[in-house]
Order: C-alpha cells, then structure tokens, then sequence
C-alpha cells in the first residue's frame, strides 16, 4: 500500500485528516465530537481502534474538540509538542501518560518506512505546526492555520505530490461580513489565515514538476464559497503561468464530507 490520505472535514467547525501506509496509519487533528469522528471513519471504510495515533497541530477547539474522547475510547497515542500540551491538557480531559507523546517542532518521527516531519506556522496559537509525510520518495504536505507561508515554510514543502492547503477566505467577503473588526483584523493579521489569492501565489512558488493535487483546507464557513476558493486559486495561478489540469489539479475539501481516500 502506499502513502494514502483522506481530508476527512475541513473549515471552520472543524479539521480532521487520515494518512495511512501499509503498516501504520494516523489521525491529524480530531476537531468533530467523538460520535462525528467515527461517521467520518466508516465513510472511509476504516477502523479508528487501528490507527498508530492522533498527530496535533494546535489547541484551538476546531482541532482538538474530539481528541481527548477518541484517545481513551480507543487507547490511542497522542502527539504534540511541549507547549501545545500545555495548552490543551485542560481541554482535552484526562489522558493517561503512557499516551502523550511530545513531538517537538522542526524534527523527525519515523514510523516503518513513514517519516512525518513537523514544521512550524504562524497562527495565534500556543505553538502551531503542522507536517510532511515522506515514504519511498513520496511525500504529502497538510498546511492550514497560518498567516503567512514565509520562505523557510516553502523550503520545506516544496515539490510535493500532493498539498491540503489553507485557502481560508476571500478578502472582500472577509471585510464585509458581520464580524467585529478586532475579529477581522486577527484573520487577516500574520498569525490568523491565508486569503484565497495569498494561498494560490505561496502554491505558485512550492508546486513543482512531481506536484499532482492540492486540496482547497480550511474555507471559512462565513466568508468563502468552494467554487469561488477555487476561481480565485485558478485565476491567481494562471496569471503566474500555472494552468490548473496541466501541471496540477485541484480539489475540494467540505466540512462534513471526505474526500476519496487517495494515494499520493
């Protein structure tokens, strides 16, 4: 089997990705209740008592709300780095020790023939990161929940088979919908998340020649719109040579439905 991956929800009420090789499988962040959790798995056709673990990447409850339910059910590892378990210990109940993991940022876990690399991003949170998972010269790059992609991020995901890349919201409808503006502000800050055409020209600079699929993560349930996420990555692509369907293609992610399990 080879490296496969399923955006199992995504967007503002919540994040969940599986990634699975032949011998281990893991869980991205658990953002949905517990009982969400175990539909999303049986949509894939998995078994949640079978994976090696829950990898997180930050504490914000879009992420975490079903980690700590799913780890005692199913007596899962869960992994994290220092600070972000120091965030999240008070809101995930208790887990027993021999559970927690720490999985310091900017280094390497190998798991079989998998290695997950964490790399930090710019979000308001604890300590966020995310990851890249390399086998037999594959690798796949989840991104979302960063302000920015500053050039030590691009250095690290670049020419992957295959990105979830934060494409969170459209300026305009960001800065005319009804949120305060300290709200509006925080998203649009460098540690709050990527607009539409921000996240099409970081995919303009890291796409390379083994580059198959990006998957559109994290729209914003008020201020984005599938079709228009991937007009605008389309359009902004284009005007920088990029023609989606040639070099790459896109896809959807939606809140509450998985996408194909696929390989990379």
């Amino acid at each position: 089997m080879s490296l496969q991956f399923s955006v199992l929800a995504s967007g503002s009420t919540g994040n969940a990705i599986f990634v699975e090789t032949e011998e281990h499988s893991f869980l991205v962040d658990a953002g949905l209740s517990g009982k969400q959790m175990e539909a999303l798995f049986q949509q894939i056709d998995r078994d949640m008592g079978k994976l090696s673990g829950i990898l997180v990447t930050h504490e914000h409850s879009d992420h975490i709300k079903g980690v700590g339910i799913l780890a005692r059910k199913y007596n899962l590892p869960i992994y994290a780095n220092e600070k972000t378990w120091q965030a999240m210990d008070g809101l995930i109940g208790q887990v027993p020790v021999d559970q927690k993991f720490h999985f310091d940022m900017e280094t390497v876990k190998t798991f079989g023939s998998l290695d997950i690399e964490s790399f930090g991003v710019s979000h308001d949170a604890a300590d966020p990161m995310f990851y890249v998972f390399h086998q037999d010269g594959k690798k796949l790059v989840l991104i979302t929940d960063t302000g920015y992609v500053s050039d030590r991020m691009k250095g690290l995901i670049s020419n992957a088979e295959a990105y979830v890349f934060e494409s969170n919201h459209d300026v305009q409808m960001l800065r005319m919908c009804r949120y305060p503006w300290n709200i509006k502000r925080r998203i649009l800050s460098d540690v709050g998340h990527v607009s539409n055409e921000d996240a099409a020209l970081a995919m303009s600079e890291v796409a390379g020649d083994r580059t198959k699929s990006i998957y559109l993560a994290h729209l914003s349930l008020d201020n984005n719109i599938k079709d228009l996420a991937r007009m605008s990555v389309t359009q902004t692509l284009e005007s920088r040579g990029i023609i989606v369907g040639e070099q790459f293609d896109l896809y959807d992610t939606d809140p509450k439905v998985p996408t194909i399990l696929t390989a990379v």
